[in-house]
């Protein structure tokens, strides 16, 4: 018997990003705090390739203390995304999307 069967391991798993129910070996872990090497008592949520390879992989630092502080989820999402992109503009420079 493999050492790894008495893990509580779903086969599959859903996409925070977009949804979909896909397979766990085609999902990456992700950990909003950015730290997905420490295991110790985490529960991970999973992206599937696609939205994973869309995702920005800039460092996370004073983002969770961010979005508290701008009250995301407590206040309607066209008045929060202007608040947001003003102070990250203030705070850290003009935000540039990549170009294709």
């Amino acid at each position: 018997m493999p050492l790894w069967s008495s893990r509580n391991r779903t086969e599959t798993v859903t996409c925070l990003a977009c949804g979909d129910d896909i397979a766990r070996d085609e999902a990456r872990e992700y950990d909003k705090h950015g730290d997905r090497w420490d295991r110790a008592d985490k529960t991970f949520e999973h992206v599937c390739k696609s939205c994973y390879g869309d995702l920005c992989h800039q460092p996370r630092d004073e983002l969770e203390e961010l979005l508290v502080e701008l009250e995301a989820g407590e206040t309607d999402r066209t008045a929060f995304l202007s608040a947001y992109l003003t102070t990250v503009e203030e705070r850290y420079g003009r935000v540039e999307e990549e170009q294709d």
